[in-house]
C-alpha cells in the first residue's frame, strides 16, 4: 500500500495513514520501544464493546443484554424496540391491529423465530428435518439476478389460501481429512434440494442458491459506528503488500440516499445500515412492509399472493422502524472471559501466528455519533475488518451480491463466539451453519485464508485446544 506511519507516547500509540493495512501495521507493531507482543494480555481486552458497550451477563440470555451504564432513558428505548424485534405478526384479516401484515408468504412470523435469543439459528440436519431458523437465497442467473417465479428468497410457509412456494431440504456430503499428527477429521458439505414447487420451475439456466444460517445480533451500533475511513484503512483489493490478503469493501445501494455506500452488514455485506438491513428482512423474511419497502414479496408468477388481504401499506411505520434500530444499536456485547489465563493467551499466540488477525482485526475505535456516547469513541474488539475475502471454492456458493462476487465472504465479527452454544444450545458456524466445530470452521477456509488453514493443520492436538480455549474465551 505504500503507507506511512508515524509513533508517539510510550509506544502504546500509533497514528496511522489511511492508506495503511493492518497486515503491514503488524511488523511495525513488534518493533515499538517497550511494546509486548501482540498476543500477550492487553489491560481491558475483556471488554469488547468498550466501555460503553460491554455486557456481563454469559447464560443463555447473553446476546439480550444493554449495556450496564445506559441511563434510563435509552433503556426505555431498548425495551420498546425488542418488543417490535421480538413480536409475532399475523394475518392482516384476523390478526390484531398493530401485529397486521404476516405474509402472505414467508420464512417466520417475528425476528427473533430465526434469531434465537439474538444468537444464531439452526440449521436442519437432514432432508427430513423441517428448515425453521435457516432460509436460501435464490438467482435465476449468474449475475445474482432473482428467479422469475419465486424471487430472490425461498419461502416454504404461507397464510392460508395462499400457496406456499415449497419445500426445502438439506443433505450432506462427507469430507474427510487429517491433521499432520495423523489425527483424522470429518467435513459436512450441504446441498439444498426443492420439491413441492408451487409456482412452475426454478430458472433454467442454471439456477444458483444459497443455504443462510442466521447470525448473531450484537454490537451492530458499533459497527454502525465505524467510520468509512477506518474501513477503507483496512482494504487493500489489490494486495499491494503481497500478504495474500487482498480484502474489499462492498458498495451497495442505500435507499433512502439514493447513493452508493460502504456494506457493513449481512454475510456478504449486503446492507449499509441498520435501518435497510432491519427494514428488508421485514420484508423478505416475514413479508412485512415498511417506508423502505413498500410492496409485498410476491412475484408476477404468485397471482395469490398478489391479491391477497394486505395490512394497512406500510404496515411498519417508519416510527416503529426507528424504535426498532434504536434497539439494535443498543445490544451489547458479552464481555470475555478468562482473557488473561495461560491456555488462552497460548491460543491467542496461534491465532495471531496463523495469520487469522490479517481479516479478523482484534481492536479497532468507532467514530462520534451525536448523542450517542455508548457507541462514541469506543475501543472495541469485534475480531472483523468488514470486508469481502475470497474464501476460496470450498464456501463459494456463486452467487454475487453488489460487488461481493460468488467466492467472497465478509469477515464475520468473532465477538461472543464462544458464547453461541450456551445461548442456542449448538454450534453451526459459516454462514450456512456446516462447520459443528471451531477447528471444523478453520478447515472450511482457503483461498486468501489458506496458508491459515494450513497452519492450523501442521498443530499439535495441544495447540489446536488452545486455540479452541482462545475462541471459546471471546
Amino acid at each position: 500500500m505504500g503507507c506511512s506511519n508515524s509513533f508517539f507516547g510510550k509506544g502504546d500509540c500509533i497514528s496511522v495513514d489511511p492508506s495503511c493495512g493492518f497486515a503491514e501495521l503488524l511488523p511495525l507493531l513488534s518493533n515499538l520501544p517497550n511494546s509486548k507482543n501482540t498476543w500477550e494480555y492487553e489491560e481491558g481486552e475483556e471488554l469488547s464493546g468498550g466501555q460503553g458497550m460491554t455486557s456481563y451477563n454469559f447464560t443463555s440470555k447473553a446476546y439480550l443484554q444493554f449495556p450496564a451504564q445506559l441511563p434510563l432513558s435509552k433503556i426505555s428505548d431498548f425495551t420498546v424496540g425488542q418488543s417490535i424485534f421480538d413480536v409475532a405478526w399475523e394475518n392482516s384479516s384476523t390478526g390484531q391491529l398493530d401485529r397486521r401484515g404476516l405474509g402472505p408468504i414467508f420464512n417466520a412470523n417475528s425476528c427473533l423465530a430465526c434469531h434465537v435469543g439474538n444468537g444464531i439459528g439452526r440449521v436442519p440436519s437432514g432432508p427430513t428435518e423441517t428448515m425453521l431458523t435457516a432460509l436460501v437465497r435464490l438467482s435465476g442467473n449468474s449475475n445474482g439476478s432473482p428467479d422469475t417465479n419465486y424471487g430472490g428468497q425461498f419461502q416454504p410457509f404461507s397464510l392460508s389460501g395462499v400457496p406456499a412456494e415449497g419445500k426445502a431440504s438439506i443433505n450432506y456430503t462427507q469430507i474427510n481429512g487429517s491433521f499432520q499428527d495423523g489425527t483424522t477429521f470429518t467435513l459436512r458439505k450441504p446441498s439444498v434440494e426443492f420439491s413441492n414447487l408451487n409456482y412452475g420451475p426454478l430458472d433454467a439456466n442454471g439456477e444458483i442458491y444459497s443455504l443462510r444460517n442466521t447470525s448473531k445480533v450484537i454490537g451492530m451500533g458499533l459497527l454502525e459506528a465505524l467510520s468509512d475511513t477506518t474501513i477503507l484503512s483496512l482494504q487493500d483489493p489489490s494486495d499491494s503488500n503481497s500478504d495474500g490478503i487482498s480484502g474489499r469493501i462492498n458498495l451497495v445501494p442505500d435507499i433512502e440516499s439514493g447513493t452508493e455506500k460502504i456494506g457493513r452488514f449481512g454475510w456478504k455485506a449486503n446492507e449499509p445500515n441498520l435501518k435497510q438491513q432491519g427494514s428488508r428482512a421485514f420484508l423478505e423474511d416475514i413479508g412485512v412492509t415498511s417506508p423502505l419497502f413498500t410492496s409485498k414479496n410476491c412475484t408476477s408468477a404468485q397471482t395469490a399472493c398478489l391479491s391477497s388481504v394486505h395490512g394497512n401499506l406500510p404496515e411498519l411505520s417508519q416510527t416503529k422502524i426507528d424504535i426498532m434500530v434504536k434497539y439494535m444499536r443498543l445490544i451489547a456485547v458479552p464481555a470475555r472471559r478468562t482473557a488473561s489465563s495461560p491456555d488462552v493467551l497460548a491460543g491467542k499466540k496461534i491465532f495471531f501466528q496463523a495469520g487469522c488477525t490479517s481479516c479478523h482485526i482484534p481492536k479497532l475505535k468507532t467514530g462520534t455519533i451525536a448523542g450517542s456516547p455508548e457507541i462514541s469513541e469506543q475501543t472495541i474488539r469485534p475480531y472483523t475488518d468488514l470486508l469481502l475475502h475470497d474464501m476460496g471454492e470450498g464456501l463459494a456458493d456463486g452467487r454475487p451480491d453488489h460487488l461481493a462476487s460468488g467466492k467472497e465472504w465478509r469477515t464475520a465479527p468473532l465477538w461472543g463466539i464462544g458464547l453461541v452454544s450456551t445461548v442456542n444450545g449448538t454450534l453451526q458456524l459459516l454462514h450456512d451453519g456446516r462447520a459443528e466445530t471451531f477447528i471444523e470452521a478453520v478447515l472450511w477456509h482457503g483461498g486468501e485464508a489458506e496458508k491459515s488453514k494450513q497452519y492450523v493443520l501442521k498443530l499439535s492436538e495441544t495447540d489446536r485446544e488452545y486455540l479452541i480455549k482462545f475462541l471459546e474465551s471471546l
